[in-house]
């Protein structure tokens, strides 16, 4: 036998009995990064390819009012960031990382597997003066015609710039026209498949909720304390988040709607491809050779009996999920006037529970940290809780791109590529996570050069830089839109600029969020205060929904009765959000300096 030299003494044989496989290396960092990247890559393809086709889902295919899509589309996404508060907590008390994440990926992988059983699209009927008339079709993409069905004659829709309706006779003459208010589209929905629909998204979102913090955690584990490759190596695992987003975003629209000429496979296709995803990831953890040994296993000293208990009580919490939901669906706007006080008594119970959470627990800290805390204490945590504050608007903004964005991607945009060939609307949304794979690296150097000579912008001023740059981004399509053509509709590069700014502006503020509240949190509430991170974040996603609602336009059949009262519409709505965003942004700014005063030299 030859003795293995040692580090430390070349003639000692190697007795620390440390496996070699332990000390491979990818890139620098431990072997095991490179399976956490791809599994979440994975996970992250099927997650953000089910929220390119979502919104278009539910208003072409179920027919829901753009008031339904945007709300049930904002509820889903408030509870993703919202079921990971406990999902966390029971993987550190119970069931560690890796157990957490494969039941997680179970759940998430059912849940679109779920949703392809969406059955026959919606038949679209209308009410007009409160009697009913059926709604036909005919044609398809931008050349569809819908008619309304009266005493036999087809009567062609048409939408007036006074949100009036005209029936128009087949010699193109006005047979009827009908008062704003008085028609009124709906559709006649299998109340199955609705079902269905909802508990997909019930297990999707209870599934993400053991998935989302645990995967991270476990990237932590590979590094020791105080080892400098972590930043990096949690750099290298969020690019998967982009990656598998990238493409996905790309692949489920074109297999559930096509591309050009090519109308796709269907709706299943693309959540099918997502589940496939998903099923990828769980494969990843389940099957990973023993080379995650070690990595997210159960903490010490907790109870193995109770995982089946902690399985069975998330199938519970579907029935709770697809309650509130409902809610949400059943959602009346109050009438104008009612005030404030009107206006809460009126919310959804999720609206109720994501409002009540926020306004009661920001105080709540504010004042325990001013009683337990020291000065300088108090005002690092005064500090974070404003910056907290603004983020939440960053992304209540930022979170139009699934919802109205996406809408006005389908509707009011033209989606053809230089004249070659055209997207869909669901695949404008991977303009973001191209922008985001291209300029990370380069914000990276960026933000490192700076930092050594000493100009690198303050947290409140990157905050600010934010979102000033969301709103510039709206203002930006809205500039694009004064060169929209007679079809009403702009061109695709308008929508594009508008990610590109929108890209600029997440790299401005999401890198620096969380890393933020570590360093500015009282130590022994550091726990609650992610928890208030990621509670504002499910708060601006709800909100988002509530803004989407404001840009709704009227459509029959999934399609808008006039496209130029829908381009106005739109364009009113940006309009505003931009121009409050940037004055937000600027207000942000102008606080910089007391700021930074408060955060006591933190950067």
């Amino acid at each position: 036998m030859v003795d293995t030299p040692t580090a430390d003494n070349p003639s000692e044989p190697d007795i620390s009995h440390v496996n070699p496989a332990a000390r491979e290396e990818w890139f620098g960092h431990p072997r095991q990064l490179a399976r956490l990247f791809t599994t979440e890559a994975m996970e992250r393809f099927g997650y953000y390819g089910m929220r390119a086709l979502l919104t278009l889902y539910l208003a072409q295919h179920f027919l829901f009012s753009d008031r339904t899509t945007t709300g049930l589309y904002g509820g889903f996404t408030a509870l993703v960031y919202l079921t990971p508060l406990i999902g966390g907590l029971l993987a550190d008390r119970f069931l560690g990382s890796k157990r957490s994440v494969k039941f997680g990926a179970i759940l998430m992988s059912l849940g679109y597997l779920t949703l392809c059983f969406g059955g026959a699209p919606a038949k679209p009927f209308a009410m007009i003066d409160g009697q009913r008339y059926e709604v036909v079709q005919e044609g398809r993409g931008e050349g569809i015609k819908q008619y309304v069905v009266d005493q036999g004659q087809n009567l062609l829709i048409r939408g007036n710039d006074d949100k009036s309706v005209s029936l128009l006779a087949p010699d193109g003459h006005e047979a009827r026209k009908i008062a704003v208010g008085g028609f009124d589209p709906k559709g006649e929905r299998n109340p199955m498949s609705v079902a269905l629909l909802l508990v997909g998204l019930a297990l999707v979102v209870i599934g993400n909720g053991f998935f989302k913090p645990n995967i991270s955690t476990m990237v932590g584990t590979l590094y020791a304390d105080g080892d400098r490759r972590r930043d990096a190596g949690f750099t290298i695992f969020y690019m998967g988040i982009n990656l598998g987003s990238l493409f996905s975003q790309i692949l489920c629209p074109l297999l559930a709607v096509g591309m050009g000429s090519w109308g796709g496979l269907g709706w299943w296709a693309g959540f099918a491809l997502a589940a496939l995803g998903m099923m990828v990831s769980w494969a990843l953890i389940q099957f990973d050779g023993g080379k995650l040994d070690g990595v997210g296993d159960r903490p010490a000293g907790a109870p193995a009996n109770r995982d089946m208990v902690i399985y069975a009580a998330a199938v519970l919490a579907i029935p709770v999920a697809y309650f509130l939901f409902t809610n949400l669906m059943s959602y009346v706007k109050p009438e104008a006037g009612s005030g404030i006080l009107g206006y809460i008594a009126t919310l959804p119970i999720m609206g109720k529970i994501m409002f009540g959470t926020f306004l009661i627990s920001v105080p709540g800290i504010m004042i325990w940290s001013f009683l337990k805390g020291s000065r300088a204490e108090f005002q690092m945590m005064l500090a974070a809780m404003i910056l907290i504050t603004f983020n939440t608007v960053f992304w209540t903004l930022f979170e139009q791109a699934g919802s109205s964005l996406t809408l006005f991607a389908d509707r009011n945009t033209d989606l053809s590529v230089f004249g070659l060939f055209s997207i869909s609307a669901g695949q404008t949304q991977f303009f973001n996570a191209a922008f985001i794979v291209l300029l990370a690296p380069l914000f990276s150097i960026m933000w490192n050069g700076m930092a050594r000579r000493g100009i690198e912008p303050t947290i409140p001023v990157k905050f600010g830089i934010a979102l000033m740059g969301v709103g510039a981004g709206f203002l930006f399509l809205v500039w694009g839109a004064t060169f929209a053509g007679p079809d009403f509709k702009v061109g695709l590069w308008w929508l594009a600029g508008l990610y590109l700014i929108h890209s600029i502006a997440e790299l401005c503020i999401s890198p620096v969020g969380l890393s933020m509240i570590t360093k500015l949190s009282i130590a022994r509430i550091v726990g609650m205060m992610m928890g208030v991170w990621f509670l504002s974040i499910a708060v601006a996603q709800y909100v988002a929904g509530l803004v989407a609602q404001v840009a709704s336009v009227e459509t029959v059949g999934g399609q808008v009765t006039n496209v130029a009262v829908s381009l106005n519409t739109y364009v009113g709505v940006f309009w505003k959000i931009g121009l409050f965003a940037i004055v937000i942004g600027a207000l942000l700014l102008a606080l910089a300096w007391p700021l930074k005063k408060l955060m006591h030299g933190v950067k």
